[in-house]
């Protein structure tokens, strides 16, 4: 069996390359449709119109329930963990799922709504992305720690803390500075007034956009090393 196909990991390796490229692929025809700038739009600018904005809600969509998939296994396996040892706690590990779940809705929310047309729903999506997917992968980090040696090496807690730590970092200054320029339209220059602001706001909400979609790469070893099976039991009504 190739290694990508033991155990659960295909699942975090196509939440990140899906989730990837649904962003990327978005960005490239909205450069070559001339509706944003080259240098660091928003990512919710690039799918902010047509034929972006089918694209973008589309794949994000799929993309979405692929991360998802992902928290739940990985909820799951914490869940196992704590069977066997003890040794994560099982209030932490369902705050953690809660929060992973309320990125995912702010995800749908941000593909659902575009910034163009209504744009508060959009920021509320676009803040319950960032925010909670930065906590969740936060928790997940301390989880990590508390649960080794079983699932994760120590390098693995390590890279699990420096990409949660980057997206906590990037989260403020996205959220700050965005409120700070205020509604603004999807092209700007050198010459206008924020600039500087609003470069500082994009710049930081990819990092933190992919810095949460990179957590999702250390899960690859540690889900190679189970499967998860589905029961299904009847009940018989009289």
């Amino acid at each position: 069996m190739v290694w990508f196909m033991e155990g659960m990991c295909f699942l975090p390796i196509f939440s990140v390359i899906w989730s990837s490229s649904t962003f990327i692929i978005s960005y490239i025809i909205a450069i070559c449709n001339g509706h944003v700038e080259v240098i660091f739009p928003y990512i919710s600018d690039t799918g902010a119109i047509q034929p972006e904005s089918g694209v973008f809600g589309f794949m994000s969509t799929i993309a979405t329930f692929a991360i998802f998939a992902t928290m739940y296994v990985e909820y799951k396996f914490v869940e196992r963990v704590h069977e066997t040892t003890g040794a994560v706690s099982p209030r932490l590990n369902k705050v953690s799922f809660a929060f992973g779940i309320l990125s995912c809705v702010g995800i749908l929310v941000v593909a659902t709504f575009q910034n163009l047309t209504m744009m508060k729903t959009h920021d509320v999506g676009a803040c319950l992305f960032f925010i909670c997917g930065s906590i969740y992968a936060v928790i997940q980090s301390v989880i990590s720690y508390r649960g080794h040696p079983y699932g994760c090496s120590k390098y693995t807690c390590h890279f699990r803390v420096f990409f949660a730590g980057l997206a906590v970092l990037a989260v403020l200054p996205t959220i700050i500075c965005s409120v700070l320029v205020g509604p603004s339209g999807l092209h700007w220059h050198t010459n206008d007034e924020h600039y500087t602001l609003h470069l500082v706001s994009t710049v930081c909400e990819w990092i933190t956009t992919f810095s949460f979609i990179f957590f999702f790469l250390t899960y690859i070893r540690e889900f190679q090393q189970f499967t998860l099976k589905l029961t299904v039991n009847l009940i018989e009504y009289s």
